[in-house]
């Protein structure tokens, strides 16, 4: 008996009870524990009735495979296998969630790179299989040190890209993922991103609903596109391949496809919105002039800066951006008002979050982006530096 007929209308075949999104995020009663995100990305698939995984491991988020697999034995998870390696991992997860089972797998550096070709392939599947992508240095020499520079190679996949700060937020934004990514006029694969080991492998405080709940399972036959089953064979998606009529053909039907990625994508805004409560968050002092706009672990450290200027008698914000694709455009722009000097701390080399927002906002704001400080490599990035960064630039 599959795992999908052994549920009932109240019940999935852990026997947990089934929710909605909105109680599981916001009105369960919660508990607090002490965990590591890995642990922590275990206990928010456990409650989000996932028929698949596959893994690969390479660090840091071999940990959080190893776990999801535990979830398999202890029969939290339908499906679940190692791929022979991460390009293998990421065909067979679009294989899955093309057959219309809910499917989340992990990766990290090196490994997203090795499995690029997939991640336009899944968009292109309308597909809403979920990658948590535990970000680490790629080899330039080998590393195995936090750096975030892989996302900016995902960054026009077609796919959504959420960022978490935290623990608390992995695990809310992991579970959101799914209900967004599987909402009929969007369906398209999404990336929750958090920073390896800043946050994979350190331990926090988390508030967690009770296990024996779980989210609704996903509806495939509530998909844009049919999944492949008994009626809809692999071989039906290849018939009469676009490139057989003609070359104009072949173009004008995947431009038009390219587009309507996008545009899905950016249908995902409203949902967003209501599961992550805004695209943008922002603290500090609202009338400030100096902002720094930031995602992932460097809010963090932004708001050791922000405090720390304020003891100083200066005031500044801190604008993190929760959602990377869609871009935030408007609450970017609502939030700079009145902001001279924005700075975007990143822990890369190249500054893609910086060239994103400059690109995004060129035009439509007075204030002045200021890419920096940055790190890479792994280095860490202490308040004093992202200070010294808007002393040299403001106050000379």
């Amino acid at each position: 008996m599959s795992k999908r007929t052994d549920m009932t209308d109240t019940h999935n075949w852990s026997g947990q009870k089934l929710v909605s999104t909105d109680y599981m995020l916001f009105e369960a009663p919660r508990t607090k524990h002490f965990m590591t995100g890995s642990e922590v990305l275990k206990e928010a698939v456990k409650r989000c009735t996932v028929d698949a995984s596959v893994s690969y491991p390479i660090t840091p988020q071999s940990e959080a495979a190893h776990l999801i697999g535990e979830l398999w034995a202890e029969g939290y998870v339908g499906v679940y296998f190692r791929g022979e390696n991460e390009f293998g991992v990421m065909s067979e997860v679009a294989g899955c969630s093309m057959a219309g089972a809910r499917t989340i797998t992990t990766t990290s550096g090196p490994g997203t790179l090795r499995a690029m070709e997939n991640f336009a392939m899944w968009s292109g599947t309308r597909a809403p299989m979920q990658l948590v992508l535990m970000a680490r240095g790629i080899n330039s020499p080998l590393t195995i040190q936090p750096d975030n520079l892989e996302v900016f190679y995902l960054l026009e996949s077609g796919m959504m890209i959420w960022y978490a700060e935290n623990v608390q937020e992995l695990f809310d934004m992991s579970i959101a993922a799914f209900t967004v990514a599987e909402k009929p006029d969007v369906h398209v694969p999404i990336v929750t991103v958090v920073d390896g080991f800043f946050v994979s492998h350190t331990r926090e405080a988390v508030e967690l609903p009770d296990d024996d709940i779980a989210i609704e399972p996903y509806d495939p036959y509530a998909s844009p596109l049919p999944p492949i089953d008994s009626e809809m064979p692999p071989g039906r998606f290849l018939r009469d391949p676009f490139v057989m009529k003609s070359n104009y053909i072949s173009y004008a039907a995947h431009a038009s496809w390219q587009f309507e990625i996008r545009s899905a994508v950016e249908r995902s805004v409203p949902y967003a919105k209501h599961f992550l409560n805004g695209l943008v968050h922002v603290s500090g002092d609202e009338d400030a002039e100096l902002a720094f706009v930031a995602c992932g672990t460097a809010s963090q450290q932004a708001k050791e800066a922000q405090r720390e200027l304020t003891k100083l008698g200066i005031k500044s914000k801190v604008i993190k951006l929760r959602t990377i694709r869609p871009f935030p455009e408007a609450e970017l722009l609502e939030a700079l008002q009145g902001v001279k000097h924005a700075f975007v701390p990143e822990f890369n080399v190249v500054g893609w979050l910086a060239n994103d927002v400059k690109a995004k906002l060129y035009g439509k704001c007075d204030t002045e982006i200021i890419g920096g400080p940055r790190v890479g490599g792994g280095m860490s990035m202490p308040a004093e530096a992202i200070i010294a960064e808007v002393m040299e630039k403001v106050n000379g």
